[in-house]
């Protein structure tokens, strides 16, 4: 079988994915073997290279598999960032120090709790934020201030929307892949 791509592995380039496939004949059905068959006509490395053609098929549509799961995982990466615009929240939970006493109400020794930070909190950006602006006529002009959408809460909305077309855009035997 000359399946040698399988759905989860690493995407490889065109290029990459070529050369795996050569290396493969090569391996396969060396030159000299190679030629004799053709030079005798005796049809084997024709059949072959059918065989080898059917399942290469197979390692293409596998490799844009990957190619689409790398993506598709890309993509969710950047969807699971906070919006800047919104800011993050802090966290906390209550996690056991290691110490433990014991509770006389129920007769047992219970873990002593301690509240612990998980995700530390962060401010929403600014909407709009103040630029200087140069007037390129009179450069001996006083410099204007101008208020502007803020530059970073736009690209990160840009890739937002980037991020979620790939999403909406990949199948979903991507997306239901472990």
């Amino acid at each position: 079988m000359t399946i040698f791509v399988n759905k989860g592995d690493q995407y490889l380039t065109p290029v990459q994915l070529e050369r795996r496939a050569q290396k493969h004949i090569r391996r396969s059905w060396p030159l000299q073997r190679r030629e004799k068959s053709i030079r005798l006509g005796d049809g084997q490395f024709d059949a072959f290279m059918t065989d080898f053609s059917a399942n290469h098929d197979t390692n293409k549509a596998n490799n844009l598999f990957n190619w689409q799961l790398q993506e598709y995982r890309k993509a969710t990466a950047r969807l699971d960032q906070y919006v800047l615009a919104d800011g993050r929240p802090e966290l906390t939970e209550m996690q056991p120090t290691g110490e433990q006493v014991y509770n006389e109400d129920t007769g047992e020794m219970e873990d002593v709790l301690h509240e612990v930070v998980v995700q530390t909190a962060v401010e929403p950006l600014p909407a709009t934020v103040e630029i200087l602006v140069y007037n390129e006529e009179d450069p001996e002009a006083e410099p204007t201030v101008e208020t502007v959408d803020n530059p970073e809460i736009i690209r990160d909305t840009e890739e937002r929307a980037a991020a979620q077309s790939v999403v909406d855009a990949t199948p979903d035997e991507v997306k239901n892949f472990n």
